[in-house]
C-alpha cells in the first residue's frame, strides 16, 4: 500500500491515507513524505464510534473516490462513502481467507456487489471472492509490485558474525507471519531432513505472530535449535534476503506473496507450496520450484537440488528477477491502478 500511495502522489493525485486501527512503521513514512496520515482508532470489531469518527473524516475532506483494503476497511469504507455521497468506491482484497466466517463472506459479498470495483492481487484472490459470490465482472487484478533490492552495506561475512554462524554455512529462510497458514512446522521438518544429509543449512524464521511459542516448542522438540533460529520480528529484512541461497514458503494458502516477490527480485531462487497465488507468481523449474502442501521431503529435495548445483541456483534466481521486473514492478502496479481510477472517474 505505502508504494502505491508514494506512486499516486508522484502521479499527481492528492492521496490520504487513512488508518481504522492504529499506525505503525508505515505512518512515520508517509508522513515524512508528506502524505496525510489519519489513525480512527478502532477498538473492536463492531464499532459504532470508529464508523462515526470515519464518517466525519469522510465528510471533511470529501475525496472522488475511496480505496479501501481488507476486511474491516472494505465494510467501514463503503458505510462512510454512502453515507457522505463520495462519488466512487473501490474494495481491496489481498488474500486467500478460507478462515472467514459465513457472516464475514456475507459482508464481502454485499460490499463487493455494491462497489464500483473490487481490486484483488492474484488471479487466486479473485477466484475465491467469485466462488463466495462477489460478480466476476466487477473484480479487476492488479498485481502487488516489488521494488528492485537497494544496496545494502552488510556483507554477508558481517551478517553471518551478527548470527553467530559459520562462515561456510548456507542461508535458507522462512518469512512472514507466524501462524496455522503459513505450516511452519513442515519448514522445520524439512530442515531437519536436510540435516541428515548436510550439515551446513541453516533455517531462519523470520517474523512474529500467535504461533511463535508453539513453532519454537516443535523446534527444540525435533532437537533442531542448532540449526532453525527463530529470529522475531525484524525490520531489517532487506539486509537479509540477497543473502539468502533459498526462500521457503510453506504456506497451505497465499494471496500474493511479498516474500517471494522481494526474493525473486533479489535474484533468490524460490521453493515453495504449489498453491494458487504463489503458482502465479513461480515458474516451475524456470524461476524457482512449486512442492505440494506439506511434502517436506519435495521441499528438502528441491532445495538439495539448489545447493549443490550453484549453477542451476543462479540460473533459477536470474530469470525470477527478470520476471519481477517485467511483470510485477511497482510502475506497473501504479500505473494499472491510475488507469482504473480515471476510468471510473470519468
Amino acid at each position: 500500500m505505502g508504494l502505491l500511495v508514494r506512486g499516486l502522489r508522484g502521479q499527481g493525485f492528492d492521496v490520504h491515507v487513512c488508518a481504522l486501527s492504529r499506525g505503525g512503521p508505515l505512518e512515520a513514512e508517509l508522513a515524512g513524505a508528506g502524505i496525510e496520515v489519519t489513525v480512527i482508532g478502532k477498538r473492536w470489531r463492531l464499532d459504532p464510534r470508529t464508523f462515526w469518527r470515519l464518517r466525519r473524516h469522510v465528510g471533511r475532506l470529501r475525496p472522488d473516490l475511496i480505496h479501501a483494503w481488507m476486511f474491516a476497511a472494505n465494510a467501514y469504507g463503503y458505510a462512510a462513502a454512502g453515507s457522505c455521497g463520495v462519488r466512487r468506491f473501490v474494495a481491496g482484497q489481498r488474500c486467500v481467507d478460507p478462515w472467514k466466517t459465513g457472516l464475514q463472506l456475507a459482508v464481502d459479498r454485499y460490499v463487493g456487489r455494491r462497489a464500483d470495483c473490487t481490486v484483488a492481487n492474484s488471479p487466486a484472490v479473485r477466484d475465491f471472492y467469485v466462488g463466495h459470490g462477489v460478480p466476476a465482472e466487477k473484480i479487476r487484478v492488479i498485481a502487488n509490485g516489488v521494488e528492485p533490492p537497494q544496496p545494502i552495506g552488510t556483507t554477508r561475512e558481517e551478517l553471518l558474525g551478527e548470527l553467530g554462524l559459520p562462515d561456510d554455512c548456507r542461508l535458507v529462510a522462512v518469512i512472514g507471519r507466524l501462524w496455522a497458514q503459513k505450516r511452519l512446522k513442515d519448514a522445520v521438518w524439512a530442515a531437519d531432513l536436510l540435516k541428515v544429509i548436510r550439515d551446513d543449512v541453516h533455517l531462519l524464521v523470520i517474523g512474529d505472530g500467535p504461533h511463535r511459542d508453539r513453532l519454537r516448542r516443535f523446534r527444540d522438540q525435533v532437537v533442531i535449535r542448532d540449526t532453525v533460529h527463530l529470529l522475531g520480528h525484524r525490520e531489517d529484512v532487506p539486509r537479509f534476503v540477497p543473502h539468502l541461497d533459498a526462500l521457503w514458503s510453506s504456506s497451505a494458502y497465499e494471496g500474493q506473496s511479498n516474500a517471494i516477490l522481494e526474493a525473486m527480485a533479489a535474484g533468490v531462487p524460490v521453493v515453495a507450496t504449489d498453491v494458487p497465488g504463489t503458482r502465479d507468481l513461480i515458474l516451475p523449474g524456470r524461476t524457482g520450484y512449486l512442492v505440494p502442501v506439506g511434502d517436506r521431503a519435495a521441499l528438502a529435495r528441491a532445495t538439495q537440488r539448489l545447493l549443490e548445483n550453484p549453477d542451476l541456483a543462479r540460473e533459477l534466481g536470474t530469470a525470477g528477477r527478470r520476471r519481477a521486473v517485467e511483470h510485477f514492478s511497482v510502475g506497473r502496479m501504479v500505473r494499472q491502478h491510475v488507469e482504473l481510477y480515471e476510468e471510473l472517474l470519468g
